[in-house]
């Protein structure tokens, strides 16, 4: 099984960025699609943004995709997302997630995932 790990959230202030990191182990990375979704208190979990396999990118809003990037190195087991322009919306906690080859929008089709890394962006 995959086993992931996040790192990187903390509280920041509104318009600043924050670069969140997720380390895979136990499955070929290179293999694996990577996703981020962030899930608030009471609210269903919302897909971020995330890279597949052969390194194409998906984004879940256009308002995300104007902000936030993600990106892999294979080379260390890494998935980042990288979030400039922070707003207090973006409060949640990121999760990391993990397929096989192909990203997806929906969170029932990641079976494994991270413990999660908390937000917080103050106005």
């Amino acid at each position: 099984q995959v086993q992931l790990e996040e790192s990187g959230g903390t509280l920041v202030q509104a318009g600043e960025s924050l670069r969140l990191s997720c380390i895979a182990s136990g499955f070929t990375f290179n293999f694996l699609a990577l996703g981020w979704f962030r899930q608030a208190p009471g609210k269903e979990r919302e897909f971020v943004a995330g890279v597949s396999a052969n390194g194409g990118r998906t984004y879940g809003t256009n308002s995300v995709q104007g902000r936030f990037i993600v990106s892999r190195d294979n080379a260390e087991n890494t998935v980042s997302l990288q979030m400039n322009s922070l707003k207090p919306e973006d409060t949640a906690v990121y999760y990391c997630a993990a397929r096989q080859w192909s990203t997806s929008r929906s969170a029932g089709e990641y079976a494994n995932w991270g413990q999660g890394t908390q937000v917080t962006v103050s106005s």
